[in-house]
């Protein structure tokens, strides 16, 4: 018997986007019969609660709420720190943004946010990068939402069922944006969605969510018949009409090759796949930046200037190696042709 989520009302799931997502992008995607999930993770907590109020004046179909698990800054040198803020400020320079005299310290509201998401009681809660302590778990179960953890590894996922949590999501190496990883491994574990899919499902019970690469029906469908339940799409909306994706990144999201996206900490300070600029590669020495958050809070006033200035070598172009099947339309449209492809390529395996 196929395992599936039960409030799931088709095989595409909304990824939770940071920058690019929006309160109505997400609307959307759940009007139209997918499961979206609205990224919290750099929202503070009353800027979560109007989120969701307002989402929840656009729909009144089930939507989940995302945030990473690893909030604790890690203990940092301060030399090395000073010295990665004062690299930055030959962009500022550029950008015309004013130095700041010492680092800005990453915001600590992770257990604000928590508490936003118990009050608010969202149908899913999906997280990355780690797991939730064996409290907030049993709160969560309490409060009757339902848990989705991210894997990029087949131990990864065990980890998540024996935690308790109910389904997972299979993030492959060919995913857009921050890596899940969570583990402990000596190399960064980059395996593809086709490969690990299959490996999860067979050590798992709970149900399978894939994601990386997929960004058309062919693609929903091959992980499908891999025994996932659904796939979370994330790049395939970042020329949606209603994401909030810079223009200058939409731009090069329209003209760059799919071989131009890296492993980059340059931005954030954790590996996370996009396409590479100027910064990626001038920022590929670890010597030259901070570790996450701090790296991620101290690049925030150059990318946002980048994006009002429509300078996108200073922007963190987050994309997934299928980005060139992106393509510009309604959340609605792009969901209903996803929809339809999915089901020819389905039929012809019949």
């Amino acid at each position: 018997m196929k395992r599936t989520v039960p409030f799931f009302e088709s095989p595409i799931v909304l990824a939770p986007l940071g920058g690019p997502g929006t309160v109505e992008l997400t609307a959307a995607a759940c009007n139209a019969r997918a499961f979206g999930s609205l990224a919290c993770q750099y929202s503070d907590p009353e800027r979560m609660r109007r989120d969701i109020a307002r989402l929840r004046t656009l729909t009144d179909k089930p939507f989940g709420l995302n945030l990473f698990m690893n909030n604790d800054p890690p203990p940092v040198d301060a030399d090395h720190l000073s010295r990665a803020h004062q690299r930055l400020h030959v962009y500022r320079d550029e950008l015309g943004v004013p130095r700041p005299e010492v680092p800005q310290s990453p915001p600590l509201y992770h257990d604000e946010q928590m508490r936003v998401v118990l009050e608010t009681r969202p149908q899913a809660f999906s997280f990355t990068l780690g797991i939730p302590s064996d409290a907030v778990i049993a709160e969560l179960k309490a409060a009757g939402i339902y848990t989705i953890g991210t894997a990029t590894t087949v131990e990864e996922a065990v980890a998540l069922e024996r935690a308790g949590i109910e389904a997972v999501c299979v993030q492959g190496a060919e995913a857009g944006g921050h890596r899940g990883t969570f583990l402990h491994y000596e190399v960064l574990p980059l395996i593809g969605t086709l490969a690990l899919v299959p490996q999860v499902v067979k050590a798992v019970s709970i149900p399978v969510i894939a994601a990386g690469g997929i960004a058309d029906g062919d693609g929903i469908a091959a992980v499908l018949l891999l025994g996932a339940c659904a796939a979370q799409l994330g790049t395939a909306f970042l020329l949606a009409d209603e994401a909030g994706t810079a223009t200058a990144y939409r731009d090069v999201l329209k003209h760059a090759s799919a071989s131009d996206t890296i492993i980059t900490e340059a931005f954030s300070g954790k590996p996370a796949r996009g396409i590479a600029n100027r910064v990626t590669r001038e920022l590929a020495d670890p010597r030259e930046r901070a570790p996450y958050p701090h790296q991620n809070t101290m690049t925030r006033d150059i990318r946002n200037a980048a994006a009002s200035q429509g300078r996108s070598e200073f922007l963190s172009l987050w994309a997934g190696q299928a980005f060139p099947l992106a393509r510009e339309a309604s959340a609605a449209e792009i969901i209903e042709s996803l929809l339809a492809q999915t089901r020819v390529a389905l039929r012809s395996r019949e």
